[in-house]
């Protein structure tokens, strides 16, 4: 249980709890002196109000009729019940009007207020503690010590003495009720604090373990594995949901590089073994300086076809990892489709296709002008390629360029035998190649890096049916400008 408990505080959730709680305590500290503080001095400051309204009010009565007359308001006010005090004496110290019957030595010896509270004693009360000399104790009426008073002392002109004062005893307990209160609100907060943290933390503390758990069995290799996710919508669940969407990019990459080194040892397999073939048919033939040229042609020509293949499966992984350095200028996609489709035009008619461009308005995007159009030669080779094996009557390619929805889509159709729908997605994956007998030449990866060119790109490559025919659609996001 202790080592557990160890374990629980080692963690950052704990740490950062005692913390908190540690600076709770102190600010709770702090606030009940501040407000048990406050309380007391608001209510001596109205207890000099009053008392000042007390000593005005003897003040008139001894303006109006003398010494008697204030003798017989004090008399009368000392009957009435309450926490008032009043005191008249004669210069030697003789008690001649109030409800006091003793003082503390020394509240009468300097006017004004006192300095601090003082002791007393009303008439009627128990004596035994109440002797003049004896320190000041805040002690109950049932008791009989004396009570603690704040007063106002007067010395008349004859040097008579009145004092107003006003029992504590009535600030003192609201002071003491405020404590408490104070004092039981915090302890049940913080009480509430440590049940609140106790079983959150642990909640927490359980979905850590959880998803701590789940990444042990995906890096033991499981990386069909996922994190747990609640369905709360916390933090907890917003890193779980982001960490599976990367584990499932990394099984999909793994995935790709499992397939792409298949299709690397399937398709590359050929050309080599023709290059090996060629190489040991020419140690064989007899000394001919043509047929070895004839050779070393052919040699160059599949190597050549190895280096084209190699680079653009570098070229599709740079841009798949969003580390390609190639520079993004504003570049006319119009005047790029008008430069493929005049690269292309003899190739189409040497294989008796016909090459139209449909252009009806230009447009500029951001991007590439070599990656656009090195994917659109791709798209225009594999048109011409596949609608001159489409068989008898008008074949055609068409390279187009529309603006709609704020899009600029630049587009391919050809007259070939298109792709099912249920395989449109799989033939832009690299070395995929739809045709078994595979007698058409190529490596698979010209829709693949299309592909790659248009996410670089923040767009997307769309196919669909031409009827007849296969159409391929470089679409540009929205915002770009058209003209």
């Amino acid at each position: 249980m202790f080592a557990r408990l160890g374990a629980t505080m080692r963690t950052t959730a704990a740490r950062l709890s005692a913390l908190y709680l540690l600076l709770f305590a102190a600010c709770a500290i702090l606030l009940v002196f501040y407000m048990t503080s406050l309380s007391g001095r608001m209510l001596v400051g109205q207890i000099q109000n009053t008392i000042d309204d007390e000593m005005n009010g003897l003040g008139r009565a001894y303006q109006r009729g003398g010494l008697n007359a204030l003798v017989r308001v004090i008399d009368q006010r000392s009957r009435q019940p309450g926490a008032n005090l009043y005191l008249i004496t004669d210069p030697s110290g003789r008690i001649l009007a109030g409800n006091v019957e003793s003082l503390q030595p020394g509240v009468l010896d300097q006017a004004g207020w006192t300095a601090s509270p003082f002791g007393y004693q009303r008439y009627g009360e128990d004596g035994r503690n109440a002797r003049l000399g004896d320190e000041p104790t805040a002690a109950t009426d049932a008791s009989g010590a004396m009570h603690l008073a704040t007063a106002l002392v007067l010395r008349l002109p004859n040097d008579m003495i009145v004092m107003v004062g006003r029992d504590l005893g009535e600030p003192e307990r609201f002071r003491q009720v405020v404590q408490r209160a104070l004092i039981v609100t915090l302890g049940i907060m913080s009480l509430g604090a440590l049940l609140i943290w106790f079983f959150v933390g642990r909640a927490a503390l359980r979905r850590i373990d959880r998803i701590s758990d789940a990444s042990q069995r995906i890096m033991g290799g499981d990386l069909s594995g996922r994190l747990p996710v609640e369905g709360t919508g916390d933090e907890f669940d917003r890193l779980s949901e982001n960490l599976n969407q990367m584990l499932t990019k990394i099984a999909t990459l793994n995935e790709g590089l499992k397939q792409v080194s298949d299709n690397i040892a399937h398709d590359l397999k050929t050309p080599l073994t023709r290059l090996r073939n060629r190489a040991e048919a020419a140690l064989n033939l007899p000394p001919d300086p043509n047929e070895y040229r004839a050779m070393i042609e052919r040699t160059i020509a599949e190597s050549d076809h190895l280096i084209r293949t190699f680079n653009a499966i570098l070229m599709i992984s740079r841009l798949e990892a969003g580390q390609s350095t190639e520079v993004i200028t504003t570049v006319d996609l119009a005047t790029i489709a008008a430069d493929v489709a005049e690269l292309y035009e003899p190739a189409a008619e040497e294989v008796g296709v016909e090459l139209h461009l449909d252009i009806a308005q230009g447009a500029t995007v951001n991007g590439n002008r070599e990656l656009i159009g090195q994917a659109l030669s791709n798209i225009v080779d594999n048109a011409i390629k596949y609608s001159a094996g489409a068989g008898s009557g008008a074949t055609k390619v068409v390279v187009g360029l529309t603006v709609a929805n704020a899009e600029a889509r630049l587009w391919v159709r050809d007259s070939g035998p298109g792709i099912p729908e249920e395989q449109r997605e799989r033939a832009t994956e690299r070395f995929v190649r739809l045709e078994q007998s595979r007698s058409q030449p190529g490596s698979g990866l010209g829709l693949s890096l299309a592909r790659a060119v248009m996410a670089f790109h923040k767009g997307r490559l769309d196919l669909s049916d031409a009827n007849p025919g296969l159409l391929v659609s470089m679409v540009f996001p929205a915002g770009e400008g058209a003209r």
